[in-house]
């Protein structure tokens, strides 16, 4: 079933008209079991939902990333403001993923399962800018990679890119989680580049404002507005060492 899932996503990536967006994505599998899910309530914030919150008698979560290609993240190296290619390819890569996630429910009903999906953004408080499922938190527990100081999530293909996840009631075999830090900085305390990135001194090394970092994705949806929401930053996650794969 997982094979089925991959090969889907990557038909789908394929058949878009713009896939020179994106590399070939990467998807891993958690079981709803796993008990770092309900530690999210205190590494994430004590209302994170529960993959049974999602549906129940869940039995499988599936997260997916979406790789930028190396093009989309060279647009956006400089500059206090998101690039224009950036912004196109964050608004449509969220649409890409709406896409993905209906078609995978519909793989998934084929074969008698059922499935939760959840938007690949915008569900968040607008008052905390806390979400109530985390993509990238569900990402990790499900082995995609480990969080850099940037707050993103460093896959084996790096982290620019867009992270999205579903739950199913299929029950699949858990993808093993990575043994070793891939961020140069949580591994040894160097690097530290993508705080250098940060045009609104948002991210530090000792913690992130994320207000200040909002405050700047509202400045690019306004910048932007032609082309949907396209509230985005991403300099954080460009010309990075962890910007296409693992340091």
């Amino acid at each position: 079933m997982k094979d089925l899932l991959l090969a889907e996503i990557e038909r789908t990536v394929a058949a878009h008209p713009e896939r020179g967006i994106w590399r070939s994505p990467l998807m891993a599998c958690a079981g709803a079991g796993d008990p770092l899910f309900k530690n999210l309530k205190k590494t994430a914030h004590p209302g994170h939902l529960l993959p049974a919150d999602l549906l129940p008698d869940a039995g499988t979560v599936i997260a997916y990333f979406l790789p930028f290609a190396r093009q989309v993240m060279a647009s956006n190296r400089k500059g206090r403001e998101a690039s224009v290619r950036w912004a196109e390819a964050y608004v449509k890569t969220n649409a890409l993923i709406a896409v993905i996630n209906k078609r995978l429910a519909a793989l998934l009903g084929s074969h008698g399962f059922r499935a939760a999906v959840v938007a690949p953004t915008h569900n968040f408080d607008e008052k905390t800018l806390v979400s109530a499922w985390s993509h990238r938190h569900v990402a990790y527990i499900a082995g995609l990679g480990t969080f850099g100081l940037n707050r993103m999530l460093i896959t084996d293909k790096g982290c620019g890119g867009r992270l999205a996840s579903l739950v199913t009631d299929a029950v699949m075999a858990a993808d093993k989680r990575p043994k070793e830090e891939y961020c140069p900085y949580r591994r040894d305390g160097s690097c530290g580049a993508c705080v250098k990135k940060c045009p609104t001194g948002a991210l530090t090394a000792t913690g992130f404002d994320r207000h200040a970092c909002y405050d700047i994705l509202l400045e690019n949806q306004e910048r932007f507005l032609s082309l949907g929401k396209a509230d985005a930053c991403g300099k954080c996650v460009c010309g990075l060492p962890c910007s296409e794969g693992r340091p």
